[in-house]
């Protein structure tokens, strides 16, 4: 039977051989000073330096580290989700392994979930040592994220936040959904969501991975994640009632050309026929349209019925487990 922990600290990476001593030293000494059972979690997202190596020295000198390598690079949602699966902890941390976050600020995050009941604490950088062409995406990402979740979260993309156990075993992070974290625990029942100003330290080693693009691609998730949350289990809801409201719109509008045709036949005036005005088109059109998104309804309820969302990465090795 597997020994239950207080803390499991799940660390996604990709090409951070350097940092790794200095960061597992530091939630060691954390861990030691605060009387925590912990494990550490690093998830290599296929590195191309010598970071598993590392893994498998550091995992080795110390039964808390457990290493899991991906075959290749699937992202940080990836890496998260299947951090989560493993974890043992009665509450879960995450955590970059640049060393920007620090493991000070643990405790803190722990008590906030064990003894203040929250679900997820969320970390809030409120001072950032990030050049003005992040700073700035960054803060119009977390506006209209706040707007459109209403949660009031300060900074959605901090990778330090701490969660209960109960959120990271019923949820599933795929895609680029780590940025949503929040909105999808909210979305599945957990809404005691907190934060906490965290220290944002100087990156010390290596260089970032991600550029601006990741900010255009954060719009796109969170507009296919507020979908998908919303409508997973009811799509017709959503393209039956477009259906509807297209299939009446084309409906009325050829009973209006009708009507107005028998009307002028019956005075004895001269009128077009109906397939010669522009608008028979367009209600054509309507109706056309109407029908097509009732059978995407019934398809997507018929696959919501029989399937469900699975990711799988091919794990290409595993130390400490």
């Amino acid at each position: 039977m597997q020994n239950r922990v207080d803390i499991s600290v799940v660390i996604p990476l990709l090409n951070e051989a350097e940092s790794l001593p200095e960061l597992t030293q530091w939630i060691n000494r954390v861990m030691v000073s605060h009387g925590f059972l912990y494990e550490v979690l690093l998830i290599d997202d296929g590195s191309t330096d010598t970071s598993w190596k590392v893994i498998q020295e550091l995992s080795l000198q110390d039964q808390n580290i457990k290493g899991i390598r991906f075959n290749r690079n699937y992202g940080k949602s990836a890496a998260l989700n299947v951090g989560f699966r493993e974890t043992l902890g009665r509450v879960v941390i995450t955590m970059d392994a640049d060393l920007q976050d620090s493991p000070d600020e643990i405790p803190d995050l722990y008590r906030m979930i064990v003894e203040e009941g929250y679900d997820l604490v969320s970390g809030w950088k409120k001072k950032r040592y990030d050049p003005l062409s992040k700073t700035l995406p960054t803060k119009l990402f977390n506006a209209a994220t706040r707007k459109i979740s209403k949660i009031k979260l300060h900074d959605f993309n901090c990778g330090l936040k701490a969660y209960d156990e109960r959120v990271v075993k019923n949820i599933e992070v795929y895609g680029e959904m780590h940025r949503y974290i929040p909105v999808i625990a909210k979305w599945n029942g957990f809404s005691k969501i907190g934060e906490k100003v965290v220290q944002h330290r100087e990156r010390k080693y290596g260089t970032t991975k991600f550029g601006l693009e990741r900010f255009v691609y954060g719009f796109l998730d969170l507009m296919s994640i507020s979908f998908v949350s919303r409508f997973k289990k009811r799509p017709m809801h959503f393209f039956g009632s477009l259906g509807t409201i297209s299939f009446l719109i084309g409906f009325l509008i050829t009973s209006w050309l009708v009507i107005e045709k028998m009307y002028y036949s019956f005075q004895n005036q001269a009128v077009r026929n109906v397939t010669d005005q522009p608008l028979f088109f367009l209600a054509l059109v309507a109706v056309i349209v109407g029908v097509q998104l009732f059978l995407a309804g019934f398809l997507a309820e018929m696959v919501s019925l029989v399937g469900r969302r699975k990711d799988e990465y091919l794990i290409r090795d595993n130390i400490g487990f």
